[in-house]
């Protein structure tokens, strides 16, 4: 169902992913200099349970039991925009809510490891596993806490430090 809806309307896709990019950067950048940890955490949350709810929920395709390992660099796929997107969120607003940006991609990389090997491991999910997603979820991964990266670069580290000074020239 979710890959006829993106193939259906792979030109849209291809734009609204760069449009949820920059919206997600600029949520992030204004929640981080602002101080708001609660809001990023709330929003990696939803990330998680977003990548949770779209892997692991039953499906009538692919073949469990195994896992496709070929390691090409798919370039021109809905699917694999469609990887790439699903991993930016939770690296961006983990990684700004954290500060660990290395951490949050280790482990965000793991997870995408975890729910490949899940998927292979059980056949009731109808879930294929492919080395491929893997590597275009890691490579979202890598969007999102570059992203998180430049937004901590401009707030010089301490999103506390700017809320605190737009409400002292405020006044």
């Amino acid at each position: 169902m979710i890959s006829t809806l993106l193939v259906e309307n792979a030109s849209l896709v291809r734009v609204l992913f760069w449009v949820a990019v920059a919206a997600s950067a600029t949520i992030g950048w204004l929640l981080h200099r602002s101080g708001k940890s609660r809001i990023l955490s709330v929003l990696a949350a939803i990330g998680l349970l977003g990548i949770i709810a779209l892997t692991v929920s039953p499906s009538d395709g692919g073949d469990s039991g195994f896992c496709t390992v070929q390691f090409s660099v798919p370039s021109r796929g809905i699917d694999t925009l469609a990887n790439v997107a699903m991993m930016v969120p939770l690296s961006l607003f983990g990684a700004l809510w954290l500060r660990r940006p290395l951490a949050v991609l280790a482990a965000v990389s793991g997870l995408s490891a975890g729910i490949e090997l899940l998927q292979a491991l059980l056949p009731a999910l109808g879930r294929a596993c492919d080395t491929d997603d893997w590597l275009m979820n890691t490579v979202g991964a890598v969007v999102g806490v570059l992203l998180a990266i430049g937004i901590i670069a401009v707030d010089g580290g301490h999103p506390r430090r700017h809320a605190a000074a737009e409400r002292r020239t405020s006044r």
